[in-house]
């Protein structure tokens, strides 16, 4: 397993997107039901964490998808308009835009879009040296909020990609609300590549997100290590346990962090208490059906134009009406 370098961030007043970390920790845990947003995982050693589970054996969502974008790229590009831009929402590694600035000669601009600036930067010095004659404008930002689109593409038709079923970590209104603000940010007739994991057998959903070599658990358990640097924790990392499963009623797999013992966490001054089994959820990762997406889709302004499949995994293409 590769080591992962961690950023220390300087002492002093929190801003912008630090305050609302600490405001959201501290909400979260001073809830009944102990939760944190699934987003602030992915700071850069988690997004490091994340790529090196891409690599597992149990993991199959990454390799369907980059199957699916392999396979049927070509066709997928058919519906770029020439000259447009590629935007990736949540881009961290650009392994699978990749696939599609190969796969079509249509992409005239890339916009990586991701709020772990550091992990950005380093993944497009490398995309540059690739692609020397393309067009790269990243953007660090949340891109769940309002954020504006660099002014160089604005002539550009626009093809938005959000790969990897991180729309399943959204509840299903919230995903349609963000489908939604996809619409805003893209504007009419933009087109939008997203990657949407399906309902299996639970046996394969279980194993995905508890590897044997207990990367799925060194992620969830980086959100600790990051409150205690960033916010002044005093998390003790050997009192939780990464805990995955299947919620079938829900249609989701649930991620948490099990407290083993009764405890008392700090937490910018604040006093957390937990109790023996008591979690922190942290992640959910909803499955669909092809049809129950496509449905969520259409109610939120989005037409389904196309639709790639290996029956573990999908490739949905719409387009904002």
């Amino acid at each position: 397993m590769n080591n992962v370098a961690i950023a220390v961030r300087p002492s002093g007043l929190l801003q912008g997107s630090d305050l609302s970390f600490r405001n959201d920790v501290v909400a979260g845990l001073g809830n009944r039901m102990k939760s944190l947003p699934a987003k602030y995982l992915y700071d850069a050693a988690g997004s490091a964490l994340f790529d090196l589970i891409t690599g597992v054996e149990e993991y199959y969502v990454t390799r369907s998808e980059i199957g699916i974008l392999t396979g049927s790229g070509s066709a997928i590009g058919f519906l770029f308009a020439s000259n447009c831009a590629l935007i990736e929402l949540g881009a961290g590694s650009s392994r699978k835009s990749r696939i599609l600035l190969g796969a079509t000669a249509s992409i005239g601009a890339y916009v990586p879009v991701d709020i772990s600036g550091e992990f950005l930067r380093e993944d497009l010095a490398k995309l540059r040296k690739d692609f020397p004659h393309l067009a790269v404008y990243p953007l660090e930002c949340d891109f769940t909020k309002a954020f504006e689109l660099p002014e160089a593409i604005a002539p550009s038709p626009r093809v938005g990609f959000f790969p990897g079923s991180t729309i399943g970590n959204l509840e299903p209104r919230e995903a349609g609300h963000l489908l939604q603000h996809f619409g805003t940010v893209l504007g009419k007739d933009a087109t939008l590549l997203v990657g949407v994991d399906l309902v299996k057998d639970r046996h394969i959903l279980h194993d995905a997100y508890n590897d044997a070599q207990g990367v799925t658990a060194r992620f969830n358990l980086n959100l600790l290590r990051r409150i205690n640097r960033e916010l002044e924790g005093n998390f003790n990392f050997e009192a939780f346990e990464h805990q995955a499963f299947y919620n079938e009623p829900q249609g989701r797999i649930e991620m948490h962090l099990v407290s083993r013992c009764r405890q008392e966490v700090r937490v910018c001054g604040h006093i957390f208490e937990f109790s023996p089994g008591e979690t922190i959820h942290t992640e959910n990762s909803y499955k669909y059906t092809v049809n129950s997406f496509q449905r969520l889709a259409e109610r939120s302004g989005w037409s389904p134009v196309g639709v790639w499949t290996d029956n573990l995994f999908s490739v949905h293409a719409l387009v904002y009406r």
